[in-house]
């Protein structure tokens, strides 16, 4: 694909390590252009490399897009079909004698095989992110019972966040009792009491690299965020066991070769014999990198061929409405020798 034009940061940021909220990046041929407004085009100067800044109009980046493609002589341009509202794709075309062809999701599949220093990234921001999932729970071991799930979600992001060194992949999500049930339920007014179920997803952002974990454990004096579970409900335990069983089922079926969707089967197989399919709602995992939701994606309908040094997540769940929700996951890497759990 010698010419395509992009306007998602993390793409941008892929293409030349820079990226900002008003740009955009055009590869025409041999040549490529960072395009954006006075804001940014001294950082966007001292950072990019392997393409010409650009300063465009600050209220019409795509008036000097269009002159460098007319200028080029190209024929035809690729395009993410999802970067773009109706508006400024008409803006863009609407004067332009060449093919515009969708390629959707092209940057997240030039992306999906991640190289050696995107792999050291992420097992940093995997190392980080497990580092606060430990502080969260002596945090609430400590100081839990009673509290509300805003307050918790609140400490939950400045632990993440460590001092403002990190960023945090997506708002994380903190569930007691039955609004675990809701797989990204969001905080409520729900306080903790003793015995209860807390179902904690969260990640970082690592120099812009992402992380993503989910643990479900009991709010008791052997509370932890180990996969090691023990609850005093059965209906629970059952529930945590046969997720466990899942997960480690994927982990298995992870290797060089096989499709997305028999890594996803593997899973729900495990679900559906102990009678809970119904209540897996969602897929398997899912690519994570620069963007918290990336390629591949592991479900029944996906069939991508695993390839080594692919980064995704193994998270299968089990959610009982009105009564409590597990889910455990943890990113991993493709390697030739089968899966490598990341932190």
């Amino acid at each position: 694909m010698n010419n395509y034009i992009l306007q998602n940061e993390n793409a941008l940021y892929y293409e030349c390590g820079f990226s900002c909220d008003h740009a955009i990046f055009l590869k025409l041929g041999s040549e490529a252009f960072f395009i954006t407004d006075a804001r940014y085009t001294t950082e966007a100067s001292e950072a990019i490399a392997n393409a010409t800044v650009l300063e465009g109009a600050r209220g019409d980046l795509l008036k000097t897009a269009r002159l460098l493609i007319r200028k080029s002589g190209i024929k035809s341009l690729c395009y993410n079909p999802a970067e773009w509202d109706v508006e400024a794709y008409a803006k863009l075309s609407e004067t332009l004698r060449i093919t515009f062809c969708k390629r959707p999701n092209f940057s997240q599949q030039k992306r999906m095989i991640k190289t050696k220093g995107e792999l050291e990234l992420l097992k940093k921001a995997a190392h980080f992110g497990k580092e606060a999932f430990e502080h969260f729970g002596v945090f609430l071991k400590q100081h839990g019972k009673g509290m509300d799930e805003k307050r918790a979600f609140f400490e939950a992001e400045a632990i993440l966040k460590h001092h403002g060194a990190l960023g945090i992949s997506f708002e994380p999500i903190v569930a007691f009792g039955e609004n675990a049930a809701k797989p990204h339920a969001l905080p409520t007014c729900k306080t903790l009491q003793e015995d209860e179920l807390i179902l904690f997803d969260a990640g970082v952002k690592y120099e812009r690299y992402c992380s993503d974990r989910t643990r479900t454990t009991c709010f008791n004096e052997r509370l932890c965020f180990e996969k090691e579970q023990h609850f005093s409900d059965a209906l629970k335990q059952k529930v945590y066991d046969t997720v466990l069983r899942a997960q480690e089922a994927a982990l298995k079926a992870v290797r060089v070769g096989v499709k997305t969707n028999e890594i996803d089967k593997a899973a729900r197989e495990v679900i559906d014999k102990a009678g809970f399919g119904s209540y897996f709602v969602h897929s398997t995992g899912h690519g994570v990198g620069l963007d918290i939701h990336e390629l591949p994606i592991i479900s029944a309908r996906s069939k991508t061929v695993i390839e080594e040094n692919m980064v995704f997540t193994i998270e299968p769940g089990i959610y009982l409405p009105k009564q409590f929700g597990v889910r455990i996951e943890d990113t991993i890497i493709v390697r030739n020798n089968g899966a490598e759990i990341m932190g």
